[in-house]
């Protein structure tokens, strides 16, 4: 979507007639160009990646929604649609008719639910725990007294054991009892259904043996059952959150409001929402700044690392476009508002990644069609097993209920269905802290089986940025002259003419013709400086690449420019031929330069002068061959040799179609962004598999376990949760490296 985005308020959310979850609704529908629409809202009550589904195979029931995606990391509902006779209000009101609550999408708020939900969790577990110690201990005493103990005696220890146990199991019950009462109103099930069923079944038939004066209650296995399903619970929290997207770490960085001066010179703060473009902001040095936009009037050094990964401050003055968090370092700015909130390039970068995160690969497609059939299976074998064991086999219906019981809690699918977006979000995750962003989820999966690497030459392996050359001969005078020329004009080889004397003050008075050059009159003498012909030189023949020349007082002087290849590309192209991957470079430049940069670079295999379709035919030929091909190029012409290679990635100074058609988009200067990509895709695609062989062994193992009777509801209390901790953990691993 378009970063000049508009906003308006969204008047249906908030409807009298439903429970939204917020009374005042702040939220925003962002108008893109096209006629397309977005809408992101934070869902509460998914809990589970068949939560996740079930919100989206609800929205997808109405036809309009190009995207209507949940993210279980973020809690985030993006929703884009171009069909302006969508009924948004009717599509939010089936989403919440479901048992899930919906708020206008805010980081911040994330970050504090999170902060609340880790109280919550803490302190039901130290309630469950200090519970389950108080009823093992009164079960001590019935255990050691049971051949001479009394009914009546025994009954009073179980009556003790419920007085301590029930309140408990009510108290610290509600994380599971609430999320599933939610799920069947809304006529679906959870992973908290089953959980919630064991507890309850646990706790009736412990209560019936007592009243009845019977052997056997089970308070103590109960309430056990639930302090380790917490534990559980909390650890998986934590590791959720600490795996969370980096995405959503960079706007929890932003700016909660702005200081606004309205046109009477008068200032008020204003909350981020209520900001509107075209408005002017105040920005102090030491302040974040919080909008994307224009500077009026300033000059300053910025702090860009958050959003581009460039360590060294970056000096702007006016005109110059700022970005939304990004600090000002040294003096105050007065910004226009070009773009607030999701309109912003953090905005895009956190739209990106979260899109990453849960793109639906193969890997993740085949781990939601296995979780799908988690509801129905568990419970029809927790019945089977409970009547397996009663009827068939006639044991007692109280142990055959504790053998259906661990069956319901051992076959939680929690660790296959976290397989793969723990992997995702860490990857991706890892990959942002280095200025690197996914923008598709199948991107990390695609990279795993490149043996082809095909690079673009200007921009890619050079840096794109032209540096002046060959000025040590000219005299100082048109140095000075050149550079305050220069100073007036965007053109990349006036830029690079001036950063050669940048102290040299500019010079009023200097007009630009278009395609030709600059010129000013100085002391009465017309002074141009620009190609060949603007100039008056005769040819330019017998000079290498691009140039500039300066006329003036009858001499000329010629300016020679070099594009430098990346520092470590040398070094990046050696790693990837180290690891079995061919290394092409494809340019539409001249054979010379093209074989030049080659050398530099390492590359045996070059091909010049080679157009848009070239490099898109190269590439595909290279396929039908059997080649997995991966794509590293930043022009215009590189666009569709990128969307025709398997994967693709670009630096982030690529023009605009390039970095749309790009999987990967890198920050900075630095060219091992290509092979920091290929390590942690193969990393990626080795852990993925890993999880996948951990989850699957798990099932294979606990379930035959509980429904032969071998593993007690206990037993598979702290088995469910450690499968689900243990994958999260192995994913953890790739943060390293």
């Amino acid at each position: 979507m378009d970063q000049s985005v508009k906003h308006a308020p969204y008047s249906g959310v908030g409807h009298a007639s439903v429970n939204w979850g917020f009374a005042s609704p702040d939220h925003y529908i962002f108008h893109g160009d096209g006629g397309e629409h977005a809408l992101h809202l934070m869902v509460d009550g998914l809990k589970c990646a068949g939560c996740v589904r079930n919100v989206e195979k609800t929205l997808a029931e109405f036809p309009g929604f190009d995207e209507a995606r949940a993210n279980l990391s973020t809690h985030r509902l993006a929703l884009r649609w171009h069909d302006p006779s969508l009924n948004i209000e009717d599509a939010l009101n089936a989403v919440i008719a479901k048992g899930f609550k919906l708020a206008p999408y805010d980081p911040a708020s994330l970050g504090e639910e999170t902060k609340r939900e880790d109280k919550r969790l803490l302190i039901a577990m130290g309630v469950a725990g200090f519970a389950a110690a108080n009823v093992m201990m009164l079960s001590f005493a019935v255990w050691a007294g049971a051949d001479s103990m009394s009914a009546g005696t025994r009954g009073l220890f179980h009556w003790l054991s419920a007085l301590v146990a029930m309140p408990a199991l009510a108290f610290s019950g509600r994380v599971f009892f609430a999320s599933a009462m939610g799920a069947l109103r809304g006529g679906r099930l959870n992973m908290d259904v089953p959980i919630s069923l064991a507890l309850i079944l646990a706790t009736g038939m412990s209560l019936y043996e007592t009243i009845t004066l019977g052997e056997h209650a089970y308070f103590d296995a109960a309430v056990s059952l639930m302090f380790f399903l917490l534990v559980g619970r909390y650890l998986d929290h934590r590791a959720r959150t600490k795996a969370r997207s980096a995405g959503e770490q960079l706007l929890g960085l932003q700016a909660s409001d702005a200081t606004i001066e309205d046109a009477d010179g008068k200032t008020r703060v204003l909350p981020l929402h209520l900001v509107e473009t075209g408005m002017t902001v105040l920005v102090a040095a030491g302040e974040r700044i919080p909008v994307d936009g224009s500077i009026v009037t300033g000059t300053s050094h910025l702090d860009t690392s958050l959003v581009t990964g460039e360590a060294l401050p970056q000096n702007v003055s006016k005109g110059d476009k700022v970005f939304a968090g990004t600090t000002n370092m040294s003096q105050p700015l007065r910004i226009m508002v070009l773009a607030v909130g999701e309109g912003t390039l953090l905005g895009e970068i956190a739209r990106m990644m979260e899109a990453a995160e849960q793109g639906r690969g193969a890997y993740v497609r085949l781990a939601d069609r296995v979780a799908s059939f988690y509801a129905p299976v568990v419970h029809l074998l927790g019945l089977l097993t409970f009547l397996g064991w009663w009827l068939g086999l006639g044991v007692p219906w109280q142990e055959a209920l504790l053998y259906a019981i661990a069956v319901l809690i051992i076959t939680c699918p929690c660790a296959l269905a976290l397989a793969v977006p723990a992997v995702q979000v860490v990857a991706s995750g890892r990959l942002m802290r280095q200025g690197i962003l996914l923008k598709s989820g199948e991107a990390l999966e695609r990279m795993v089986g490149i043996d082809l690497v095909v690079f673009d030459k200007t921009g890619t392996l050079t840096t794109g940025k032209f540096r002046a050359t060959g000025t040590d001969d000219l005299p100082d005078r048109a140095l000075e002259i050149a550079s305050g020329m220069a100073a007036n004009s965007k053109h990349p080889l006036a830029r690079a003419v001036r950063a050669m004397k940048p102290d040299a003050p500019a010079i009023d008075g200097v007009s630009e013709t278009p395609g030709m050059g600059l010129s000013v009159l100085i002391d009465a003498q017309n002074v141009r400086l620009g190609n060949a012909e603007w100039c008056g030189v005769a040819n330019d023949i017998g000079h290498s690449g691009p140039g500039l020349w300066l006329s003036l007082g009858g001499e000329n002087y010629r300016f020679s420019f070099a594009d430098d290849v990346r520092s470590d590309a040398a070094e990046t192209v050696a790693w990837i031929a180290a690891q079995g991957c061919q290394t092409v470079l494809l340019s539409g430049d001249h054979q010379e330069n093209v074989a030049a940069v080659a050398k530099a670079c390492g590359i045996e295999t070059y091909h010049a002068t080679f157009g848009p379709a070239d490099k898109a035919r190269w590439i595909e030929q290279a396929r039908e061959g059997g080649r997995h091909v991966l794509m590293v190029g930043d022009g215009l012409n590189d666009a569709p040799a990128l969307a025709a290679a398997q994967a693709s990635i670009s630096p982030s100074t690529a023009a605009d179609v390039s970095q749309v058609a790009a999987d990967v988009v890198f920050q900075g200067d630095k060219l091992e962004s290509v092979a920091e990509c290929l390590r942690v895709s193969w990393r990626a695609h080795k852990l993925v598999r890993m999880n996948f062989a951990l989850a699957f062994t798990y099932n294979l193992i606990a379930i035959p376990l509980a429904v032969v009777g071998w593993a007690t509801p206990l037993v598979a209390a702290v088995a469910m949760s450690s499968s689900s901790v243990v994958v999260i953990l192995n994913a953890l691993r790739l943060r390293r490296g």
